[in-house]
């Protein structure tokens, strides 16, 4: 088993989200920077994670007494007061952040972030909403993965019998749907190198990756065709 690294977090903002991201990464083994300007949320974190801070993300000569600018990722998680996600932004990158994740509460928001130099930004309630309808409207689709607005990787079970004993070649997968399949999982068992002559098997999940609409459409084919 390959060791994972251990790298150090920075976490402004102990709100829900804050509070998540913080116990993850010590779940995870990393040491992890908590800072909250509430006391109340500051103290909840002093016994988990590495170094649990009261401190005002806007306060530049604060952040830089914490060697903000020297975290291999800091995560900016600050709720609602957009003034102070975006400054405490802007600060982190200055003092010279490398990799600066941030929430935002809305599209404008997302925007001004990414503007003054947000290396990611999410948007954890849209994004949950996405993987709660895609799965209720495509529900043989294991897992997915959307890589950009238009790219997805996903895994697939296969439970149409005019799927089950045909080989990838056989199905033409890639002429038909335009898609690349990277993996095949056959009762636990994954095939990280499927060839063209592999069978599929019922209950298969094949991982795939293409356009959203190739990916859901061989995903609707190989659903039981009684459904």
């Amino acid at each position: 088993m390959v060791k994972q690294k251990r790298e150090n977090y920075a976490v402004i903002g102990l709100g829900q989200f804050g509070s998540a991201i913080c116990q993850s990464l010590v779940d995870a083994n990393q040491e992890v920077l908590a800072i909250d300007i509430d006391e109340e949320k500051v103290n909840e974190f002093t016994n988990i994670v590495t170094r649990a801070v009261i401190a005002d993300a806007q306060d530049e000569d604060t952040m830089k007494e914490l060697e903000i600018g020297s975290f291999d990722h800091v995560f900016i998680s600050i709720g609602q007061n957009i003034q102070t996600s975006i400054m405490a932004t802007l600060l982190t990158k200055e003092l010279g952040a490398k990799d600066v994740i941030c929430k935002a509460e809305n599209e404008s928001h997302a925007r001004v972030l990414e503007k003054i130099g947000a290396d990611q930004i999410v948007r954890p309630e849209r994004d949950m909403a996405r993987r709660i309808v895609f799965h209720h409207l495509q529900p043989n689709i294991v897992n997915y993965l959307m890589l950009s607005d238009q790219v997805t990787m996903a895994e697939v079970k296969v439970d149409n019998p005019n799927f089950v004993g045909k080989s990838l070649n056989e199905l033409a997968v890639r002429n038909t749907y335009h898609i690349n399949v990277i993996a095949i999982k056959t009762e636990g068992k994954v095939n990280l190198s499927p060839d063209a002559n592999d069978k599929l098997r019922l209950n298969d999940l094949i991982s795939v990756v293409g356009y959203t609409t190739d990916v859901n459409q061989f995903n609707e084919d190989a659903q039981s065709s009684s459904k």
